[in-house]
């Protein structure tokens, strides 16, 4: 059975997508089938990337958002995978587009699953968490959907102060973890 949220996103898919019949109906609670062709859809989250990035001091890169969802409060860089990209490639490009700093590696820490609110609709997502080194961390400057970027001291580092709640918890954990004191 669906989910009872309104914004349950198969909900909205009223007609299947590869033959275009009305007969789409539930089939799990995050599936549906048509009963006409037999086409399945499963609801699988979305991959997004975060990055972790200290500078030459320990301090972690956080930058302020310009868009909504959350507008206005902290977020650390990352965002969604494009199609035929690994999660690497992903955060390396959303670092850049963000920053202007070019990622030269990258280490998964953990995963978290999220919510993103896009266009009123809730999006299931998978937000990779990444620390990644970058060539230089001068020039920093606040691109693409940032309002501004912060090099934070990480007795200066609030979860709460973070907007997403998957950001939010995965700050939480990192400032109980070694990672934070270490470039």
């Amino acid at each position: 059975m669906l989910k009872e949220d309104v914004n349950h996103l198969l909900r909205l898919f009223r007609h299947c997508p590869k033959c275009g019949s009305e007969s789409f109906v539930e089939d799990t609670e995050k599936s549906k089938r048509c009963e006409a062709c037999g086409f399945v859809y499963f609801m699988n989250p979305s991959a997004s990337t975060v990055a972790i990035i200290t500078d030459e001091m320990g301090r972690l890169l956080v930058v302020r958002r310009s868009k909504e969802p959350a507008r206005g409060t902290l977020d650390l860089p990352g965002g969604f995978c494009d199609c035929h990209e690994t999660a690497e490639e992903g955060v390396r490009r959303e670092v850049l587009e963000e920053t202007g700093l070019q990622v030269v590696e990258t280490k998964y820490l953990f995963s978290l699953p999220n919510t993103y609110r896009y266009s009123g609709l809730d999006i299931p997502t998978l937000d990779l968490f990444f620390h990644c080194s970058v060539a230089s961390t001068s020039g920093a400057t606040a691109m693409d959907d940032a309002a501004e970027v912060l090099w934070l001291p990480w007795q200066d580092v609030k979860a709460e102060d973070f907007g997403l709640k998957s950001i939010s918890l995965g700050v939480a954990r990192l400032l109980g973890s070694e990672l934070r004191v270490k470039n």
